[in-house]
């Protein structure tokens, strides 16, 4: 039978990189003492107030057909966050999706198609690959490098600029690494994205979880209005993956020409979590805030474990949910690593995941309580011994 050609591009964009992932879980399930950290999974539950107002949205009758664009309370509510950044904001910048994975999807298959290029920072988040295959465009990596704290640096990404290239998918806080890009850092990348005339879509999704310092954006920049989008979601800063409620923030042209796509896609979210997502970026919630302490302790927790022990060099985040390490002074890159490490009983990402420049890393969770994690270090000190 036939299929078309998406899928191919797709086939090897899925479920493989999370292999481990998967077969952990089959192991813990037929009663293995692995302890898991391989997904980005909040430990802390989400503020119980975000169960009631959605509870009472579905109660009222919110239950019925949205708006493609987004519904109303919540564009409001997108709109006056990101106006607090940049005062030309209004609701016809915002476009409402059920999470940032899909917001990402239809951004990139509305500004890219066959032979296009996306320029990405490697290592990067391991669905970026199925993101930008999927309109038929090509990945172009960007290096970032161990030395530069895996921070983009302007003169690689001009380096890695072809003439296919069409967008550039930035993403800070990063996803592996923990790297927050600076205000200057953001200048000299914009400048460059402004010479070549590429788009920007900057993947923000770990924005409140900056461990120190203030979080900056592209999108913050006035000059760069015209070519940034900015993606989100409520996944990470408020510890709600599965309600999948996130946005996409761009010029009010970029909005108006994804918005038949994303009624093809899915013809808008459910109202009722849109009435608990407005509820939950027009609140002082606590959630960001214990989650922020929390992983930062436990990367400090993780970090000073692992460089007592020889042949792994831990790269200490800056913000998010993950620490990466270099595994290769073992002799293991960090796929062989990583298997050989769930049979001791922990289950960790391999950097092979996260594309060519991550061959030597693995990825650690920083979701799992302190006292699991403490125990996790012993385990991966006792397997470093044993090679």
């Amino acid at each position: 039978m036939h299929y078309a050609q998406i899928t191919e591009r797709l086939a090897h964009s899925g479920g493989a990189k999370w292999a481990i992932h998967q077969h952990c879980r089959t192991m813990k399930a037929q009663g293995a003492d692995i302890i898991e950290l391989t997904i980005g999974e909040p430990d802390l539950p989400p503020d119980p107030q975000l169960f009631e107002v959605c509870h009472q949205s579905m109660l009222a009758g919110r239950t019925g057909y949205s708006s493609g664009r987004g519904e109303p309370e919540l564009l409001d509510a997108i709109a006056a966050r990101y106006a607090r950044r940049r005062a030309d904001v209004d609701t016809d910048n915002v476009m409402c999706f059920p999470g940032t994975q899909t917001a990402l999807f239809a951004t990139m298959m509305a500004l890219t198609g066959p032979g296009d290029g996306v320029l990405v920072g490697d290592p990067f988040y391991a669905t970026y690959e199925g993101v930008i295959g999927a309109s038929g465009a090509h990945r172009q990596p960007v290096p970032l490098r161990p030395e530069n704290g895996f921070r983009m640096k302007a003169e690689d990404l001009e380096a890695s600029i072809t003439p296919q290239s069409r967008v550039l998918l930035l993403n800070s806080p990063h996803n592996p690494s923990g790297a927050v890009l600076r205000a200057e850092e953001l200048a000299r990348i914009g400048a460059v994205c402004k010479a070549h005339d590429l788009w920007i879509v900057a993947d923000e999704v770990y924005e409140e979880l900056v461990f120190d310092g203030e979080f900056a954006s592209p999108f913050d920049n006035p000059d760069l209005a015209d070519r940034v989008i900015a993606l989100s979601s409520i996944s990470k800063s408020h510890a709600a993956p599965g309600f999948r409620s996130g946005w996409a923030v761009g010029p009010h042209e970029f909005c108006d020409k994804l918005l038949p796509l994303s009624e093809t896609m899915l013809f808008g979210n459910q109202p009722f979590i849109a009435d608990m997502t407005a509820f939950a970026l027009n609140s002082d919630l606590q959630t960001s805030k214990l989650m922020r302490e929390a992983y930062k302790r436990r990367a400090a927790l993780i970090a000073d474990r692992l460089e007592q022990l020889d042949g792994i060099v831990p790269f200490r985040p800056q913000a998010g949910m993950f620490i990466i390490a270099d595994v290769s002074g073992t002799g293991l890159d960090g796929e062989r690593f990583a298997w050989r490490l769930l049979e001791a009983g922990v289950a960790v990402m391999p950097g092979s995941s996260f594309g060519d420049n991550a061959g030597g890393l693995i990825r650690l969770s920083l979701t799992v309580p302190d006292e699991s994690l403490t125990e996790a270090c012993n385990r991966i000190a006792s397997f470093v011994e044993s090679i």
